[in-house]
């Protein structure tokens, strides 16, 4: 797992190993029933350019991109690259120069147990690829992701740290919608985690609700996700993130 921390204009940058992930065959929708390991403790090597507000982070807000978020963790897996990630024109841009490539921006601050995150982005950059939200991140437990391609696919995958640097993808929904189409570029996506169910949105309508029960997950951090594929570069433009109550 690499993992760069963004505080403000601090860029912490974790010394480790490249990454890999594999994703889990569609077939096989079960976890395993062995205990995977926990991941081993990162320690970031810290360069400090600039110095933190000490106001406490909020617990539900909505962030405009004005300049780099406070308080976000930068994940990626699938190789050494770091991806370019900048505020310009009010938006938190992603570039990723590599294929195969997974990168999530996690919220540090709180975990959540039942939440809901808004988001509104634009691709601007190879396709397809994959860009998505996160909730319930848990380096031991995992996560769920909500993703969207510009192929018009979606998906919910399970994902979860097997070791260090490597992840596996349990694939729970593989589908297309009538809210999606091939091509389109600019979307506005929802995220709603209560209880077992994940509530899946697109430009604000509510198009479906996935069991999530088998998994367990109850309670972690929220975030956003941009994944490439062998099409590159991605480029991925968030224009606003919201996290509110359910």
């Amino acid at each position: 797992m690499k993992k760069i921390l963004l505080f403000g204009f601090l860029v912490l940058t974790a010394a480790c190993q490249s990454a890999t992930a594999t994703l889990a065959p569609e077939s096989t929708p079960t976890a395993s029933t062995q205990t995977p390991p926990a991941p081993a403790t990162v320690t970031p090597t810290i360069i400090p350019t600039g110095v933190l507000s000490p106001t406490p982070s909020p617990r539900f807000f909505t962030e405009n991109f004005d300049v780099v978020p406070l308080d976000w963790s930068i994940i990626q897996t699938g190789n050494e690259a770091s991806p370019q990630i900048k505020s310009e024109g009010g938006t938190l841009t992603f570039e990723l120069n590599t294929p195969y490539t997974w990168t999530y921006a996690i919220y540090d601050m709180h975990d959540y147990k039942d939440t809901r995150m808004d988001t509104s982005f634009e691709s601007r950059g190879a396709s397809p690829e994959s860009i998505g939200l996160v909730c319930r991140y848990s380096e031991q437990n995992g996560w769920y992701e909500f993703n969207v391609s510009t192929d018009g696919t979606y998906n919910i995958l399970h994902g979860q740290w097997m070791a260090q640097s490597i992840a596996s993808y349990i694939p729970i929904v593989n589908d297309t919608t009538e809210y999606l189409k091939r091509g389109e570029t600019q979307y506005e996506l929802g995220l709603m985690c209560q209880q077992n169910t994940l509530w899946l949105y697109i430009n604000q309508k509510l198009f479906r609700k996935v069991d999530v029960t088998r998994y367990g997950l109850t309670e972690g951090k929220v975030g956003l996700a941009v994944s490439s594929f062998e099409n590159i570069p991605v480029i991925s433009a968030f224009d606003w993130v919201k996290i509110s109550e359910p």
